[in-house]
């Protein structure tokens, strides 16, 4: 019996190393099951990375913040603070869209208005790096004139002005903000001056009178 059990100790501890002799050399080769669910885990992180790396080419946004406004709550313990962003966003080639986020902290604001100006995109109808004719819009007490200008004459408006029109593509534009300076306002007075724009082939084609665009051309 003694024999036994020292012959049953010896193949038990022989058995114990030939299992443990790969983890103590040389790395253990995985199963083919384990090669294929790491190699898959890898193929969709890989195929996720690249996918986020074409959206971020494909998608050439441009952000800017106009304003930054904090409002404060009085409660029983204090005050409590919050914050709201507006947000312009455009990819220079005449899209352009406007949001407003709130937020507790001012990075959450932005944000969020980045998020709801993506969304609220819009297009523009221009004329090579300008706009094809005067216009003139309103938006509660803000009003805003646009007019073309000349190749080289650069932005000449304000700073909210300035930020909506730049993202929207234009490079020469005359501009004159009338009535409320409030941001907010002169910037959807701005958007709404924008979206007003009809080039010279839209109206013909509204009007059904493409033949007399061929034969002005």
């Amino acid at each position: 019996m003694a024999e036994e059990k020292e012959i049953i100790n010896a193949y038990s501890s022989s058995a114990a190393v030939a299992t443990a002799a790969p983890s103590a050399g040389a790395p253990a080769t995985a199963t083919s099951a384990e090669r294929g669910f790491r190699n898959d885990r890898g193929d969709r992180g890989g195929r996720r990375r690249r996918e986020s790396e074409s959206d971020g080419k494909r998608d050439d946004l441009a952000e800017k913040v106009l304003y930054i406004n904090r409002s404060a709550k009085v409660v029983k313990g204090g005050r409590r603070f919050s914050f709201s962003a507006l947000v312009v966003m455009g990819d220079r080639k005449g899209r352009v869209g406007l949001g407003l986020g709130k937020g507790a902290e001012v990075s959450e604001a932005i944000k969020k208005g980045g998020e709801n100006a993506r969304t609220q995109l819009q297009m523009v109808s221009l004329n090579d790096n300008t706009i094809p004719h005067e216009v003139y819009a309103h938006f509660g007490g803000a009003k805003v004139l646009l007019r073309p200008a000349s190749a080289g004459t650069g932005l000449i408006c304000g700073k909210t002005v300035r930020a909506v029109v730049e993202s929207a593509g234009i490079r020469d534009i005359l501009s004159k903000s009338l009535g409320s300076k409030n941001a907010a306002n002169v910037a959807k007075a701005t958007l709404t001056a924008l979206q007003q724009l009809r080039r010279r082939e839209e109206i013909f084609k509204a009007r059904g009178l493409e033949h007399r665009l061929k034969k002005t051309a």
